[in-house]
C-alpha cells in the first residue's frame, strides 16, 4: 500500500495552520473596457496587476492556540507585512503580504479551539526611492549619446570670460576715441599764413592748443 506524502501546511509568518480548513486566492487581472467604434464587443485594456488575494478559514487548536491567535492579531493590528506559504501560492512570485482583515470565534462547548477567518493581501517591496542626478537625468542616457560634449562646458566659460574682456576693452575705446573728439577743433591752418598774420595765429593757435591739451589728459589719465 503507498503512502501518501504529507502536503505542507499554509504558514503566516510564525503561525502554522495545522488546522486550515479553506484556503482561496483571488486575483483581478486588472483589465477595463474600453469602446471602439464598429467593435462587437469592448477592447481590454490593461492598466496594471493588482495584488493577490488570499481568503482563510481555519481552526486554532492545542496548547498554542491563544499565542497563535496573539500573534495573528498582533500582525493585524500592526499592519506589518509578513511572509505566506500555501499549496494555492505556489505558482504564484508572493514576497510579502499583510493581514487586511481577521475575525476570530470562540464556539460554545468547544474549549481549546478558536475559528478563524483571514484575508491576505499581496504587499510587495517599493522600488528604490529616485535619486537627483546631473542635467536632469539626462546624464543616465549619456550626453554624448545625445551629441552634447560635456567638456564644451569649460571652453564656454572661459569664452564668456574672454567676451567679457574684449567688450570691456571696446567700452574704453570708445571712451578715448570720445575724448580724442576734443582734437577736432583744433587747426594749424594759422601757422602757414602770411608773416603778418602771425600774431593772431599764434594767439588762436595756443587757445586750440589748450583745448588739444586738455583732451589728451582725459586719454591718458593726467
Amino acid at each position: 500500500m503507498s503512502e501518501t506524502a504529507a502536503r505542507p501546511m499554509p504558514v503566516i509568518g510564525d503561525v502554522t495552520l495545522t488546522a486550515a480548513q479553506r484556503v482561496d486566492h483571488a486575483l483581478d487581472a486588472g483589465f477595463v473596457d474600453v469602446p471602439v467604434l464598429g467593435l462587437q464587443g469592448h477592447a481590454q485594456q490593461r492598466s496594471g496587476r493588482p495584488s493577490h488575494r488570499v481568503a482563510i478559514a481555519a481552526l486554532l487548536t492545542g496548547p498554542a492556540a491563544l499565542d497563535d491567535l496573539g500573534a495573528l492579531q498582533t500582525l493585524a493590528a500592526s499592519g506589518e507585512a509578513t511572509t505566506f506559504t500555501a499549496d494555492i501560492v505556489t505558482a504564484l512570485d508572493l514576497q510579502q503580504v499583510v493581514v487586511t482583515r481577521l475575525a476570530a470565534r470562540e464556539v460554545a462547548g468547544r474549549p481549546g479551539v478558536v475559528e478563524i477567518h483571514l484575508d491576505l493581501a499581496e504587499s510587495p517591496p517599493l522600488p528604490p526611492p529616485a535619486q537627483l542626478s546631473g542635467f536632469g537625468g539626462l546624464d543616465d542616457f549619456g550626453l554624448g549619446d545625445l551629441g552634447f560634449d560635456t567638456d564644451l562646458l569649460g571652453d564656454l566659460a572661459d569664452l564668456a570670460s574672454d567676451v567679457a574682456g574684449a567688450v570691456e576693452g571696446a567700452l574704453a575705446a570708445v571712451d578715448a576715441l570720445s575724448a580724442l573728439a576734443g582734437l577736432a577743433d583744433l587747426d594749424f591752418d594759422g601757422l602757414l599764413a602770411p608773416v603778418q598774420d602771425v600774431t593772431r595765429s599764434i594767439e588762436s593757435a595756443g587757445g586750440q592748443l589748450g583745448t588739444a591739451l586738455e583732451a589728451l589728459g582725459e586719454v591718458f589719465g593726467t
